[in-house]
């Protein structure tokens, strides 16, 4: 049987300008060359990924920072897509504030929820304006114990990167966590930085960027496992077809 590489949709609207963009074909090498993670990956600009089907036959989604993406629907659908089917997804800045947008709606219910990059008037801002803007920022995150969080980094702490203004409005934070949403890393003041599904395969977001760590050279942990959950999603379909 001919090996066929897991294929990846690289959800988001892929610009010269968004330093994390011009990242990915180097991680991906680098996912190849030094941890024999071979992904076959596609660009998937976010007003594409609207269409019913887009992500058909994919074995792993990445949302990728750059907001406001072109199409919120389609960002959306991608989260969706994902949670609901049990492809891997890792949600990383935008990925991240549009994961927690998505649960909102169609799991907890907030029609209204909103985000107030977007829609600065709403009154239902899930995701609003840091008191601080972290562009530029780097800071230190601490891990929940016993999480896929902390499974996936190896540690209870961790610094990282961010690019960002908006993040979750703690207002939902308990409306979210009763639904099922596990918010498993936070920063040095308790923002809430790293979320999962626990009853999901692999769905994980970050509200900083994995992309931006180190020189580019090698994955981030983030990506990696992303890589892998990907690889045995790939093998699993395969062992389906031939049952």
């Amino acid at each position: 049987m001919t090996y066929l590489p897991p294929r990846l949709a690289l959800v988001g609207d892929r610009s010269p300008a968004v330093r994390s963009h011009a990242r990915i074909p180097g991680l991906l090498d680098a996912l190849a060359e030094h941890d024999r993670l071979v992904l076959d990956a596609y660009w998937i600009p976010t007003g594409d990924a609207e269409a019913p089907g887009a992500l058909d036959g994919f074995d792993a989604v990445w949302l990728l920072p750059g907001s406001p993406y072109r199409s919120e629907a389609g960002a959306m659908a991608a989260v969706r897509t994902a949670r609901e089917s049990g492809i891997p997804f890792l949600g990383t800045c935008a990925g991240f504030q549009h994961a927690v947008l998505e649960f909102a709606r169609n799991v907890c219910g907030l029609d209204d929820a909103v985000h107030g990059e977007e829609h600065p008037d709403g009154e239902q801002q899930v995701i609003a304006p840091l008191a601080c803007s972290l562009v530029g920022h780097e800071g230190t995150v601490t891990i929940d114990p016993g999480t896929l969080a902390e499974r996936v980094l190896g540690t209870t702490r961790t610094l990282e990167r961010y690019h960002c203004a908006y993040g979750l409005n703690a207002a939902y934070l308990d409306r979210l966590r009763a639904h099922g949403l596990r918010f498993s890393g936070a920063d040095a003041s308790g923002e809430v930085r790293i979320l999962e599904l626990p009853d999901h395969p692999f769905f994980l977001a970050s509200l900083f960027q994995p992309e931006l760590s180190g020189d580019g050279t090698r994955a981030h942990a983030m990506i990696r496992a992303l890589a892998g959950a990907a690889t045995a999603h790939a093998d699993s379909s395969a062992t389906a077809a031939t049952a």
